[in-house]
């Protein structure tokens, strides 16, 4: 596949191979070695610099104990909602180490009140993050 031009749904397929290659707790070395490549090669899987051939959908699918069609879910183009308005940001979120933490400890909350009181506690930050970046903009 070198050569070959980077498409955005190969970004989104490396994206999901990262973030379900986290959500499991693998390392790139661990899921290099179950598929025979090196951690650098896995690298560029996840980053949608190489294409990912459907033989190796397969295996990734297999070590990621996911169907293959788990790649291409929201991929862009793969439904009538603009690529623009799609939820990239649970994407992102979900392959960063902290957005995944948080996500996992959210889940293991079963009352729905605390649930609720860590909603609030994070939009509050949010909201005061945001206007603080506003201010120093401003300044």
């Amino acid at each position: 596949m070198a050569g070959q031009r980077v498409t955005s749904v190969d970004v989104h397929i490396g994206s999901r191979i990262r973030m379900r290659r986290m959500m499991v707790g693998m390392t790139q070395e661990q899921l290099g070695d179950a598929l025979g490549v090196t951690f650098q090669q896995l690298q560029k899987y996840e980053k949608g610099v190489n294409g990912t051939r459907g033989s190796r959908l397969l295996q990734l699918a297999k070590a990621l104990k996911v169907p293959v069609s788990y790649f291409f879910e929201g991929a862009p183009g793969s439904s009538d909602v603009p690529d623009k308005v799609r939820d990239d940001f649970t994407s992102e979120f979900l392959t960063d180490r902290q957005g995944l933490a948080l996500a996992s400890a959210f889940l293991l909350i079963i009352d729905p009140a605390a649930r609720a009181a860590l909603l609030a506690s994070a939009q509050a930050f949010a909201t005061a993050s945001r206007a603080s970046k506003i201010k120093s903009r401003a300044a």
